[in-house]
């Protein structure tokens, strides 16, 4: 029964894996990447994840923060993931994706590093690692990709409170409205007394 699980998942897996273009004629391999790990979740009755533009900042930023380190400073799967990483410019990071840090705490950051990035094997970093028991979480819902030399950064959202990675100007402009008509009404009622 198990045995025949894996064979399943296995085809379903080298399917996606088949089904990803060259290298040298794709558009971009961020697409590509979510396409298989999109399949993947498939396999497991999960809903794909959907692009979250504010992930995919935070995960740019973080792919260029570790662009100039070797492959050889990750133990590969095995490296801790974190919301926060392991270097001091992750507020820094927030602030210029201009996000609001409350809306970060539960999503996750998963970043490989993959020679040459070739798309297969960046893909089973994903896939076959501990990060697929993320990836096999349904309470992660959206993504964010980001790549530099040959760093891969995913990161997932939820759609929890602490999680949709929202920005920091929505509330502002919200709070800003309450405050100029609380001011308006303060002023209506001292002008009609």
């Amino acid at each position: 029964m198990v045995s025949s699980r894996v064979c399943v998942y296995a085809c379903v897996l080298l399917q996606a894996l088949l089904l990803l273009p060259n290298p040298a004629i794709s558009s971009d391999e961020k697409d590509n990447l979510l396409q298989g790990i999109n399949s993947f979740r498939q396999s497991r009755n999960l809903a794909a994840l959907t692009k979250n533009e504010n992930a995919g900042c935070v995960a740019d930023e973080i792919a260029e923060a570790l662009e100039k380190k070797p492959c050889s400073t990750m133990a590969g799967a095995s490296t801790v993931t974190s919301t926060r990483p392991q270097y001091a410019d992750y507020p820094s990071v927030i602030k210029k994706c201009n996000l609001d840090s409350n809306t970060t705490a539960d999503g996750v950051i998963l970043p490989v590093c993959v020679p040459k990035r070739v798309p297969t094997l960046v893909l089973t970093n994903y896939t076959q690692s501990s990060y697929a028991s993320y990836l096999n979480n349904s309470r992660y819902t959206g993504i964010g990709l980001g790549k530099e030399d040959d760093w891969m950064v995913v990161v997932l959202t939820t759609n929890t409170p602490a999680g949709t990675f929202s920005n920091m100007a929505a509330p502002k402009i919200v709070i800003g409205i309450c405050e100029l008509r609380a001011t308006y009404l303060s002023i209506s009622v001292g002008v009609n007394k």
